[in-house]
């Protein structure tokens, strides 16, 4: 969005969720420094961030407390930054897999947030139909499951925070693509750094159960409303993967699993 330091309607236009802790030298969000997010840069290999969730915080507790409260009324427009601290804000950097009782809201806002990953339960909220990340720039990547939201067709995101955006291209993480949850390796527990999350469950495009079986973790950039979102597909089958559908032209064109070897097409940053 142009102007983005603009006008004070400008930046409280979806609640003003930008500014600094009172009182404090402090920010309310971390800084991310995946990749220059300003200009066309040389470096090929990033990683997800590996940051967990504390689940015992009262940051968290508050946030559980705002989706139950907008489940119970049947609210249409959740923006839940606005009412949490700034210090609270910068503790949350996931959403809780309740978001999936959100199945009134039609405009999700998280303008400004400190999120580096979003849960795949964000496909249950089936009203939704404006989603608003935007200037959240540790979130580089969306699951699968948001395509899921049958009404979704507006968003803003900024998409220079992005892997393989246009204007920059970044490069995506390499995946684990290809590696059995059997033995020691259990899917609650997983590596945030490694697989985008502390735990995975089920299939993105069938729900199959993912327990026991080979994993085929790919990415996929799609338009998902207004933009298009590098995606992260959790696979039960290749037969999933081939069932995904096809890019959009300047974009990888195929499923793939990331890293330094995969080509993109030439960023038009100007």
């Amino acid at each position: 969005m142009a102007n983005e330091a603009g006008s004070k309607s400008q930046i409280n236009r979806w609640g003003d969720t930008s500014g600094p802790v009172p009182g404090s030298s402090a920010s309310y969000r971390d800084i991310c420094t995946c990749f220059d997010q300003s200009r066309v840069a040389s470096r090929r290999r990033v990683r997800f961030h590996n940051d967990r969730q504390d689940t015992s915080s009262s940051a968290w507790q508050h946030f559980l407390a705002l989706i139950e409260e907008a489940a119970a009324d049947g609210r249409e427009v959740f923006r839940p930054l606005v009412d949490l601290s700034p210090q609270e804000r910068r503790q949350i950097v996931t959403l809780p897999p309740t978001v999936a009782k959100l199945t009134a809201v039609k405009h999700f806002i998280l303008y400004g947030s400190n999120l580096v990953r979003i849960p795949p339960e964000i496909g249950a909220m089936t009203s939704l139909q404006e989603f608003t990340p935007y200037t959240s720039y540790r979130l580089h990547w969306f699951p699968y499951e948001l395509t899921r939201c049958p009404s979704l067709k507006r968003s803003t995101v900024s998409t220079r925070a992005l892997y393989g955006n246009e204007k920059l291209r970044p490069p995506f993480p390499s995946l684990r693509s290809g590696r059995a949850s059997t033995g020691a390796f259990g899917l609650g527990d997983v590596e945030p750094g490694e697989w985008g999350a502390t735990s995975i469950s089920a299939c993105s495009v069938c729900d199959r159960s993912l327990e026991g079986i080979e994993i085929h973790q790919v990415w996929i950039s799609l338009r998902v409303a207004t933009d298009v979102l590098p995606l992260l597909v959790n696979a039960c089958s290749e037969a999933c993967v081939q069932a995904l559908p096809t890019p959009p032209e300047d974009y990888v064109r195929t499923p793939h699993v990331g890293g330094p070897g995969i080509t993109q097409p030439a960023g038009d940053y100007a």
